[in-house]
């Protein structure tokens, strides 16, 4: 039943990331519920969801109250940043070689190789660590003068060192991504089990209320 699935807060303020991102919850048996990227941190939205999905336009504050409540959480693309910002650490304003680009006036993701650091929480969820080739849409990024000191890198570029995804080890399940899994044509079919398991843990999560 629908009311029985896993409900999955949604943060994106771009209509088409907003649809992506709700059909990879749906594909994986939760339930998508829309939270506007403005919305305040108040106790009623956060009660609502049993996971949070941040995309493009993810505010800190509204994160941080998620995690401050034991939501597990995954953050792709600028909802990295988000993440980043809510647990104290600062972006890097332009990354060069990691924007979309333009082709016939349509923006595109530009493509590059990262190294996923085995052990870590992202490479549980994939089947394994080292080098695979993501897409990327980003100019804003975090490097380790950035990076937040109560969140973990686990994945790098393997061009110029930029983060590639962050993983808080205060909180039972938080990963960040900066690619985009949610296209689902533009990376390795294993990515597709981050929301998978986002789903999965929210539904454990629902199962341990009372």
């Amino acid at each position: 039943m629908e009311s029985e699935k896993p409900k999955i807060g949604i943060i994106a303020e771009d209509d088409e990331n907003a649809t992506l991102l709700a059909k990879q919850v749906e594909r994986s048996g939760g339930r998508p519920l829309p939270i506007s990227p403005g919305a305040e941190p108040a106790p009623d939205v956060i009660s609502a969801i049993d996971g949070l999905l941040v995309g493009h336009g993810g505010e800190a504050p509204l994160v941080q109250a998620a995690l401050d409540a034991g939501i597990p959480a995954l953050c792709t693309g600028q909802g990295m940043h988000a993440l980043n910002l809510a647990m104290g650490g600062g972006l890097v304003e332009d990354i060069s070689g990691h924007a979309v680009v333009k082709q016939d006036g349509e923006a595109v993701s530009s493509y590059h190789r990262i190294f996923v650091s085995p052990g870590s929480k992202l490479a549980a969820v994939v089947g394994s660590g080292g080098f695979v080739r993501v897409n990327s849409r980003h100019s804003q990024g975090v490097r380790h003068a950035q990076k937040s000191s109560t969140l973990m890198a686990s994945a790098y570029s393997a061009e110029d060192g930029v983060i590639e995804a962050l993983e808080s080890t205060r909180h039972r399940w938080v990963i960040a991504v900066q690619f985009h899994p949610e296209r689902r044509t533009e990376l390795p079919p294993h990515f597709y089990r981050l929301f998978e398991v986002l789903v999965q843990r929210g539904r454990e999560r629902t199962a341990l209320s009372p």
